[in-house]
């Protein structure tokens, strides 16, 4: 498995393929397996995919007392693309990883290539409410916290969650909750709106966390995107994979065009 070590932080991923390249990013509380359904069809496709854990889950790591959060997650992905030699890349991006993917676009606009959204934040809607409990989780009882999400997440998340499993894995999880801030992307919608590339906006229509007229609508018309909506919940790459690689195979060859 692939591994770069930046200045404060050390990135492992996957990369398959060759083409033109495509990022994708996880949310929370995800790794990089959430694409193990789309990154190797992307690969067939003819794209060189680079999927990473974001920093402080699955098994990247930040250096001792960085935080985790989204603005860090933006500047650790244009580095890496950098160590990759990327110089332009479409970015795919579900839950918070879509605030990174955000950032990514404003701060580097010229490094993206085109942009596709899944069940992700818009501003200052981050559905917060659904992480605090994490968030104040105990540290004492840091190793039940996996156990207790693989239930609450349902069986299509539990091999992804089993990364946090123990003390040391439900801690990593806790301070990963507790870096997330709706700050990050609540003042860039201006500067978002400005930026021209070609977006797609993918929404799962059960997803009980941010709802598709509250976050996904208005997010696809802030970026001028199309909007699909499927038969599937929050965790769209793996409620609805086939649907997923569908949109983004047709959204990548007019991206090209």
């Amino acid at each position: 498995m692939p591994t770069v070590v930046l200045g404060d932080a050390r990135v492992v991923f996957d990369e398959l393929g060759a083409g033109e390249p495509i990022l994708l990013l996880h949310g929370f509380p995800a790794t990089r397996r959430l694409w193990s359904q789309i990154a190797p069809r992307l690969a067939e496709a003819g794209h060189r995919v680079v999927a990473p854990d974001l920093i402080g889950y699955g098994e990247s790591e930040p250096a001792a007392g960085v935080g985790t959060g989204m603005g860090n997650q933006a500047r650790w992905m244009l580095e890496l693309l950098d160590r990759l030699g990327i110089q332009r890349t479409t970015v795919a991006a579900h839950d918070v990883g879509t605030a990174a993917a955000q950032l990514m676009l404003v701060r580097a606009p010229e490094r993206i290539r085109a942009l596709a959204l899944m069940d992700g934040v818009y501003g200052g809607e981050w559905a917060m409410e659904a992480v605090a409990s994490i968030q104040r989780w105990e540290a004492g009882h840091a190793a039940r916290l996996a156990t207790v999400l693989a239930r609450r997440l349902g069986k299509e998340m539990r091999g992804i969650v089993a990364a946090y499993e123990g003390e040391e894995g439900g801690r990593r999880l806790i301070r990963a909750a507790q870096d997330l801030d709706p700050r990050d992307t609540a003042g860039i919608l201006g500067a978002l709106k400005m930026r021209q590339v070609p977006a797609l906006v993918l929404w799962g229509n059960h997803d009980p966390f941010l709802p598709v007229e509250k976050v996904a609508r208005p997010l696809a018309d802030l970026l001028g995107a199309d909007l699909l909506v499927f038969e599937a919940g929050h965790f769209l790459p793996l409620d609805a994979p086939e649907s997923v690689i569908a949109a983004l195979r047709t959204f990548l060859a007019r991206a090209g065009e």
